[in-house]
């Protein structure tokens, strides 16, 4: 069975190594040339798989662009020192190590290593010798920023005087493939190196270990830590670069201006389910760029940032969009302060119960850069049952005055949460636990028992029980613990409830604790939102479950909103699309008229679903009326030119009818149903 299974794999793969081939294959040769050619040693495999899924040669200059800025060690100039260095690289290489061989110099074993880490400090050659084939051995130093050891050696050899140089390893080919003539076991290492060290006693040193101070020799056997720097060494490139802005460009290439496309930039963040006190569910959400770009003028900084969130539900129907643009402007002294600091996005918006998942787009319009969050979201439908959200662990909790109505991202009950989404904290810090349970009988108040658990390295830390009723703003828990006794680590909380010594409920999340003296906390940007009592809120509410397709649930609330803010011309639209869907059309005349009547023309959709309300209710001429006072205002569009036809041919008066369909068909002609409206039309003349 398994050499069955063995079978299969080897048959996947094949598959799966054909197609990627085709694809690299389909290529234009400028781009196949980039891939398996120029940047072949430094792409990770996530890149190289975005960029074999991009369809246009716009779309993959456009990639490239990304790759090498995120590449460049100094993004603020003009010039991309590491794309600069890698071309001079190949340059290099394809120069003087492709000589004596048919492969081109950036396909041997020296000339990837080159690309890969540079120039060598020192250079050691052992050629023209008759004891051993020719071989040279390069020193670096100074790479511990990549990775790898303080100093460290790598070989290359010419086995049989003749080809390119190879990469040595002194597992896989130990002393004995360094020597011209070496008549002993094949597999005794110490042997060989005994006699490589008769006649050449520092390479006899590196051909057991390619870290200097290792005692490999000694031991008789060549160093595993070796092979293992050779490995890292090939890797290096791979695991210096962030690959996540690669699958951003994947998925946002086609939302994304393409000013932006090229342009991501990694950020920190937090989102959180909240309920508040009036029974609404509110999605909390907190982004933090790694950067904020700012333009300036004399001594004045500024920049814009654009919002753009979705929430979508597991169909992928569009629940709830919001767009929000957020200005920004300081002086010098506001400016040192918090170039210090990571910038924290903070809102939250109300949201109906079910599956979704959220997108959070911002986009930086000074610098092009954009960056987003993605998550999925569970709102519980079901209130009554016994259930526990997830954590919010911050470093401080202010307590907010009870008068204060207005609502501010990430305050539970009472109490305002400070945090930074990187969930890293101080030693001197507390380390603030907040989280809702929601179904707690009055037994359950009485009798069961929180239990927090700190766990490090797979083991339990330390534990603190405490019974419900010691938390007097029920259901909602914040417990603050000092991590003075805490050392520098990665530590798991988690927090449990226990009926009758019975775990029932769990959640758990992990924080680290840094050995650092101080963190640049966040500066925040948040605005207080309006009390639940504002009719904002049933007409955002409203608008979801119209989206959802709940329209009789979406009524109430949207008739609600309307009620409290009936100038509002938003308010008004979205309860007559619901009287639409309803077929209600006589409660829409009474909400929509008095916009009509304005001396400012209102909205197209005004127009166009007052138009149809008329059309439904056989008041035809009201409806051309209506349609006409649009085109009026707003232009031809074939939706308001069939809508007149359709009038006009219910009233009997074909020519009309006719005349309206095919000023449409000039715009469109890619309509079927009025080429036939217009076909029958003429076949009665």
């Amino acid at each position: 069975m398994k050499k069955l299974s063995f079978i299969f794999l080897i048959v996947f793969l094949f598959f799966l190594y054909g197609e990627l081939k085709a694809k690299t294959g389909d290529l234009p040769p400028r781009f196949k040339k980039w891939l398996e050619e120029e940047v072949v040693y430094i792409i990770a495999p996530l890149e190289k798989e975005v960029f074999l899924k991009l369809d246009t040669d716009r779309e993959r200059d456009l990639f490239i662009e990304a790759f090498w800025k995120h590449r460049d060690p100094t993004p603020g100039t003009p010039e991309n020192e590491a794309k600069k260095e890698h071309y001079r690289r190949i340059n290099y290489v394809n120069h003087f190590f492709g000589r004596g061989t048919p492969k081109p110099g950036w396909k041997t074993d020296r000339g990837r290593i080159y690309i890969i880490l540079g120039e060598p400090i020192d250079i050691q050659r052992y050629e023209g010798k008759t004891m051993t084939y020719p071989t040279v051995v390069w020193f670096y130093q100074g790479k511990t920023n990549l990775g790898l050891p303080p100093g460290f050696n790598l070989v290359f050899f010419q086995a049989g005087f003749t080809g390119e140089y190879k990469l040595y390893s002194p597992l896989k080919d130990g002393p004995q493939a360094l020597m011209t003539s070496y008549y002993g076991d094949p597999m005794d290492y110490l042997q060989a190196y005994k006699q490589l060290d008769e006649f050449e006693p520092d390479l006899a040193r590196v051909s057991m270990t390619l870290i200097p101070g290792e005692g490999s020799a000694v031991l008789g056997r060549p160093s595993l830590s070796s092979d293992l720097l050779i490995q890292k060494v090939e890797t290096v490139p791979v695991r210096q670069v962030e690959e996540k802005y690669a699958q951003k460009f994947l998925e946002y290439k086609d939302i994304v201006e393409v000013e932006y496309s090229a342009n991501y930039m990694a950020s920190d963040s937090l989102v959180k389910v909240i309920k508040d006190r009036s029974g609404i569910y509110f999605v909390h959400y907190a982004i933090e760029p790694e950067r904020l770009s700012v333009s300036q003028y004399e001594n004045k900084y500024s920049t814009n940032l654009k919002l753009n969130g979705t929430v979508s539900d597991s169909e992928g129907r569009n629940i709830y969009q919001f767009e929000k643009s957020i200005s920004l402007g300081f002086d010098q002294e506001q400016m040192e302060n918090i170039s210090r600091r990571p910038l924290s996005i903070r809102d939250m918006f109300p949201l109906i119960p079910g599956n979704y998942k959220l997108s959070v787009l911002v986009k930086n319009e000074v610098s092009k850069e954009f960056t987003s969050l993605e998550r999925d979201l569970l709102i519980p439908p079901d209130e009554t049952a016994l259930q526990m959200t997830s954590l919010i662990l911050g470093y401080k909790m202010n307590r907010r005055e009870m008068g204060q109505n207005k609502l501010k991202p990430f305050q539970l009950g009472n109490y305002q949460i400070y945090f930074q989404a990187n969930r890293v904290f101080l030693r001197q810090d507390d380390l603030v636990v907040a989280f809702q349970i929601y179904g707690l009988s009055q037994a359950l108040k009485e009798n069961a028992e929180l239990r927090f658990t700190f766990i490090k390295g797979g083991e339990e830390f330390r534990s603190i029980t405490k019974k419900i009723d010691q938390y007097p703003e029920l259901p909602n828990f914040i417990q603050k613990f000092s991590l003075s006794e805490f050392l520098p680590a990665h530590y798991r909380i988690q927090v449990s409830l226990f009926v009758d010594g019975q775990e029932v409920l769990f959640n758990s999340e992990e924080f680290a604790i840094t050995h650092m003296e101080a963190i640049a906390r966040p500066w925040v940007y948040s605005k207080l939102l309006p009390s639940t009592e504002d009719p904002i809120y049933p007409y955002i509410i409203g608008t979801q479950l119209f989206n959802n397709g709940k329209i009789a649930e979406a009524r109430d609330y949207l008739e609600e909103a309307f009620q409290k803010k009936q100038d509002s011309v938003d308010f008004a639209l979205n309860l007559a699309r619901v009287y639409v869907a309803l077929a209600e059309y006589k409660k829409i005349e009474p909400i929509l008229l008095p916009f009509l009547n304005q001396p400012q023309p209102p909205a197209y959709e005004v127009f166009f679903i007052m138009g149809r309300v008329y059309q439904n209710l056989g008041e035809l001429s009201k409806a051309i009326e209506i349609f006409d006072r649009a085109i009026s205002h707003y232009g031809l569009n074939i939706n308001l030119l069939n809508s007149i036809g359709e009038c006009y041919f219910q009233l009997g008066n074909p020519e009309e009818a006719l005349a309206a369909w095919e000023k449409s068909l000039e715009i469109n002609p890619n309509q079927p149903q009025i080429k036939k409206n217009i076909e029958a039309l003429k076949e009665k003349k």
